[in-house]
């Protein structure tokens, strides 16, 4: 077990796991709890597209990926914010145009031969050292945001009218929110890939809200949770010889299940 950790793909996949946990844990609480799946799977999809960029421009994937999935997401936040009955489809169009985008960027790459499938599946085991700086940064920066407002975050979550009746820049912080969703998702793409980032921004959230009806509780604990599907996910990918993103994801979902059993027959008892 020691030789194993001695690798330093491994510790950087360790680190990594942590960094994308404390990520996840924060932002998929408020992407659950204000019913922005939908929106985080546009941006997650769209992400493709600075992918595709990067490559083309020869550029290191991670900070244009986030610069261009920022852009999107400012778009998308923009243009769907106070128009319920269009997000949808905006979600939708920029959820096409930018795995569009990425495609033909990649087919367009001279001499083009990188696997795909660990930006669509994830390899954590792959993560350069170099990018666990950037996912630092970026998480030092969801910290100081979500900390600075928390309490506007919090009645922005539950009522969104009694927020903006009590002054709350209720557009500011959406934007700012889809803002942070564009970075984890990024974050998150390293370890479950474009394809399964959505389960590991949702299911750490709803498994800490069997448990808790509190906000901050519910990012801690689903930090915890997703700490431990991480770590749990990698252990199985290298002893299986499996594909981490999924594996992260399978021990995720098996550990909602288990843990909404349990919840459910707790309160039969």
């Amino acid at each position: 077990m020691n030789s194993v950790l001695s690798m330093e793909f491994m510790q950087n996949a360790l680190m990594a796991g942590v960094l994308a946990s404390l990520a996840c844990g924060i932002i998929g609480s408020l992407v659950v709890v204000n019913r922005q799946v939908f929106m985080a799977g546009g941006v997650a999809h769209t992400a493709y597209g600075g992918v595709g960029l990067a490559f083309f421009l020869g550029l290191p994937v991670l900070p244009c990926a986030v610069g261009f999935t920022v852009l999107a997401a400012l778009i998308m936040a923009l243009a769907s914010f106070g128009r319920s009955e269009r997000s949808d489809g905006i979600i939708g169009i920029m959820w096409a145009a930018g795995m569009a985008f990425g495609i033909i960027l990649l087919d367009l790459t001279p001499g083009y031969n990188v696997d795909l499938m660990s930006y669509l599946f994830g390899s954590l085991l792959a993560v350069p050292a170099s990018d666990i700086w950037i996912m630092l940064l970026l998480d030092l920066f969801i910290l100081a945001v979500v900390l600075f407002w928390y309490k506007d975050f919090l009645s922005l979550s539950f009522d969104m009218e009694f927020a903006r009746s009590t002054g709350v820049p209720v557009r500011m912080l959406y934007v700012l929110m889809q803002v942070m969703t564009a970075v984890t998702v990024v974050m998150v793409i390293q370890v479950a890939g474009l394809i399964l980032v959505i389960a590991l921004l949702t299911i750490p959230p709803m498994l800490a809200e069997l448990f808790t009806n509190s906000l901050w509780k519910t990012m801690v604990l689903a930090t915890l949770a997703s700490l431990f599907f991480c770590l749990c996910g990698l252990a199985v990918s290298y002893h299986l010889d499996l594909t981490s993103g999924a594996s992260i994801i399978a021990v995720a979902t098996t550990g909602y299940v288990v843990a909404w059993g349990c919840k459910t027959l707790w309160r039969r008892t």
